[in-house]
C-alpha cells in the first residue's frame, strides 16, 4: 500500500475519533454524498469543494470518476452521469449517505427546493423560499407552501421563530391574506416587516439586499433567479461563489434530503450546500417539517389551500358606469394588479368614484379622502384586500 493512502486512512481514523469525541459515540455527523459530475467547472471542482466541506468535520462521499484525497472524503467510482445518479439513490435508500447534494433532480409536484443566501447589506443568512421545482399548479398555493417550507427549513436549521416576508411579486397580497388566515386560527406565524418607511409584510429589492426577514417567499422562478444573482454578482454570473446553494427539496410525502447546486456553482457554494445537508441532517428536518405541516393543518391549512385554487367568476360583460368623479388623494393598498381594474369596478357598482393607480409598493385604488372607510369595507367584503 503506497505511504499516501497510508496516511490517508490514519487521518479518517484520527478525523473520526474526533467526531466521535466532540459528538458522542450515539451521535455520528451525517454522511453526505455528492456527484461531481456535469459541473460547468468540472469534476476536480467538487473535488475541492468536498475537501473543504471534510476540514469542517463532515463525512463526504463523492460520486465521481476519480480517487478521494482528503482526509473524511472517500469516492464512489462511477463513469456517467446516469450512473451517478444511480449510486445517490443507493447510498440513500441504504443509508449509507444521510443526504445528497448534485447538480439536477426530477422533483414530483408539490416538490420544491429552499435556498439558502447570503444578504450582501448586512452579511446576513436569508432563506429564499422556493428556488427549484414546483410547489403547486395554483399560484397563491404554491407561495402558501412555500412559505411552510421555509419556515420548516430555516427551523431545522436551528433558527428558533423565523420571520416571513413575501416578495413583491404576483400573488402576493392573497397569499399574505391566506397565511393571515392561519395565523388568526393559531398557526404562529411571525411576520418581518419591511424596512421601507410603510412597512408591511411585502418586501422590495431593499428588503432583499439587507435581509429584512429570515424566509423570503417568493415562486421558484424568481427564487432561481435572485440565487444567481445572490451568488454570483461578484464574479459576473459564470461563476457562483457565495452562499449555500439551492437548498432541500420540501413537500409532503417526499422522505430525501437532497439538496441542487448549479452546474455553475463554485467550490464554495458547493461545500456551502454540503454543511447546509449536514445541519439538516442533524436538526432532524423531516421531524419538524412534519412538526409544522401538522400545526398548519390543524389551523385549517387544507381550506386555506383549497380556497386559493377556486377559480374567480366569469367578468361580466357589461360594466358599471363610472359616478361623477371626485377628486381622489387617498389610496388603498393590498390589491392585485390582476384584480385592480375588477376592485375598482366593484366601487363603481357601490356609487362609489374610484381609480385605479401604481404606487411605490405596487397597485393602489385611488379613492376621495371621505370614503376610504366606505371603500375599504366593500373591498374586504368582497375578498380584494385583508383586515
Amino acid at each position: 500500500m503506497a505511504d499516501k493512502e497510508i496516511n490517508r486512512i490514519i487521518a479518517d481514523t484520527f478525523l473520526k475519533l474526533a467526531d466521535t469525541l466532540e459528538n458522542g459515540a450515539q451521535a455520528p455527523r451525517a454522511v453526505i454524498a455528492l456527484t461531481a459530475l456535469g459541473s460547468e467547472h468540472g469534476e476536480d471542482e467538487l473535488y475541492q469543494a468536498a475537501a473543504m466541506a471534510a476540514k469542517q468535520g463532515i463525512q463526504v462521499k463523492v460520486i465521481g470518476t476519480k480517487p478521494a484525497n482528503a482526509p473524511g472524503v472517500e469516492t464512489v467510482s462511477i463513469s456517467t452521469e446516469e450512473e451517478g445518479h444511480e449510486a445517490l439513490e443507493s447510498l440513500l435508500d441504504s443509508g449509507a449517505a444521510q443526504g445528497g447534494v448534485t447538480m439536477h433532480y426530477p422533483f414530483p409536484i408539490g416538490v420544491s427546493t429552499v435556498g439558502r443566501v447570503i444578504t450582501p447589506a448586512k452579511g446576513k443568512a436569508m432563506y429564499i423560499a422556493t428556488t427549484t421545482g414546483t410547489t403547486a399548479l395554483d399560484r397563491v398555493e404554491g407561495l402558501v407552501r412555500n412559505a411552510l417550507y421555509g419556515i420548516a427549513t430555516a427551523k431545522a436549521c436551528g433558527v428558533a421563530e423565523p420571520t416571513v416576508g413575501l416578495l413583491n411579486i404576483d400573488g402576493a397580497r392573497q397569499a399574505e391574506l391566506q397565511l393571515l388566515k392561519l395565523a388568526t386560527n393559531g398557526y404562529p406565524i411571525r411576520f418581518a416587516t419591511s424596512g421601507r418607511s410603510d412597512g408591511g409584510v411585502i418586501m422590495r429589492g431593499n428588503d432583499l439586499l439587507r435581509g429584512s426577514c429570515d424566509v423570503m417567499v417568493t415562486d421558484s422562478l424568481t427564487g432561481n433567479i435572485l440565487m444567481k444573482l445572490f451568488s454570483s454578482y461578484h464574479t459576473g454570473g459564470n461563476y457562483e461563489s457565495v452562499g449555500y446553494g439551492y437548498g432541500p427539496g420540501m413537500g409532503e410525502n417526499f422522505d430525501k434530503l437532497i439538496l441542487i447546486v448549479s452546474r455553475a456553482s463554485g467550490a464554495p457554494v458547493v461545500q456551502g450546500a454540503i454543511e447546509f445537508a449536514a445541519e439538516l441532517a442533524g436538526g432532524d428536518y423531516q421531524r419538524v417539517f412534519a412538526t409544522e405541516l401538522k400545526a398548519a393543518k390543524q389551523a385549517g391549512l387544507d381550506a386555506v389551500l383549497a380556497g386559493c385554487r377556486v377559480q374567480k367568476q366569469p367578468v361580466e360583460v357589461s360594466k358599471a358606469a363610472a359616478p361623477p368623479k371626485e377628486v381622489v388623494t387617498a389610496e388603498i393598498h393590498g390589491i392585485e394588479i390582476l384584480d385592480l381594474e375588477d376592485a375598482v369596478q366593484a366601487l363603481w357598482k357601490e356609487n362609489i368614484y374610484a381609480e385605479s393607480g401604481m404606487g411605490c409598493t405596487g397597485p393602489v385604488v385611488l379613492i376621495s379622502e371621505a370614503k376610504v372607510e366606505q371603500a375599504k369595507g366593500i373591498l374586504l367584503s368582497k375578498g380584494y384586500i385583508g383586515e
